[in-house]
């Protein structure tokens, strides 16, 4: 009962930011100087021309009447057709989402590659160099954006060493420094949730009961704590991913990567209403479920909650 309830509370809070994220953007978007019908029709047109555009692109109404079409029309992953391709905003969407989720997905991975282990290390060593080299990797990971480190790495290693390839996603070179520079600030970050849980967890009774039986500290860590110590992660994990998404679309700008970021950017250079709306809406969502599964994973394989 007890996971039903939470899964009820998480659902309703997901739905509730979905909303309030929809709201904010088609408010945030109109207050913005400039006119999307202006630009379709030409700098040149005529005032009669612009309102043509404008009724065509149905702006030309009450700010209430096109917020009412846009909530019901968003609920069913409708955000319109784009004003200057005419194609459906989903199927743009659609069409770039893949490359930016391998791009999150892959540099997922290997900020937990990172981070585990060198959260795990700095805990069971602390207070030595090797801890000190833990959080020295943490706190340069977090402070570093990772537009600038991105640029660095194609400037040294593209540019100047010749080792990889400047722009595009055609093979698997072209995806490893821009997973490298996507999930070194996501890998900072775990790294110090992971040596603060592993940290407590070495704390408990039950590893120092382990510890007076002889038990190896590799097999009490890695036996023990370390299963224990990543329950809370689970949910900082989820967050992070989330979070990659939205660099991704910075990142994809200095590689040149044909995903979410190019459309989105071209959609805001262009005042495009739609395709920045559903841009928007698209990746809130897909943060708010990637968060909800992962609250929803936690109180699965977390007793405590179980038993309730």
């Amino acid at each position: 009962m007890a996971i039903i309830e939470l899964v009820l509370k998480r659902a309703g809070r997901l739905a509730l930011t979905v909303f309030l994220i929809s709201t904010i953007v088609f408010v945030t978007i109109r207050v913005i100087p400039g006119d999307p019908a202006r630009t379709v029709a030409g700098m040149e047109a005529s005032e009669q021309q612009v309102r043509a555009v404008r009724a065509r692109l149905g702006i030309d109404q009450p700010l209430g009447a096109q917020y009412r079409s846009w909530l019901w029309a968003s609920l069913r992953l409708d955000f319109g057709t784009s004003f200057f391709s005419n194609d459906r905003v989903i199927d743009l969407i659609l069409q770039r989402f893949p490359l930016t989720a391998m791009l999150a997905l892959l540099s997922f991975v290997l900020a937990l590659l990172l981070a585990i282990p060198i959260g795990v290390l700095a805990a069971v060593k602390r207070w030595t160099i090797w801890d000190g080299l833990g959080l020295l990797f943490a706190q340069v990971g977090m402070a570093i954006p990772g537009f600038w480190l991105a640029i660095m790495l194609l400037l040294l290693f593209s540019v100047r060493l010749g080792w990889f390839p400047l722009f595009g996603a055609g093979t698997a070179a072209h995806w490893v420094l821009p997973v490298i520079a996507l999930a070194t600030e996501r890998a900072a970050v775990l790294v110090r949730f992971v040596r603060s849980s592993v940290t407590e967890e070495l704390e408990k009774e039950y590893v120092l009961a382990a510890e007076s039986k002889g038990f190896s500290m590799q097999r009490v860590v890695f036996g023990h704590a370390l299963r224990n110590a990543l329950l809370p992660v689970i949910t900082i994990a989820g967050i992070q991913f989330g979070y990659l998404l939205g660099g991704a679309v910075i990142i994809e700008q200095v590689f040149s990567l044909p995903g979410l970021g190019r459309l989105f950017l071209s959609a805001i250079h262009g005042r495009d209403f739609p395709v920045i709306q559903g841009g928007v809406v698209f990746v809130a969502l897909v943060f708010s479920v990637t968060n909800f599964a992962a609250d929803v994973l936690y109180a699965v394989i977390n007793p405590r909650i179980r038993v309730g």
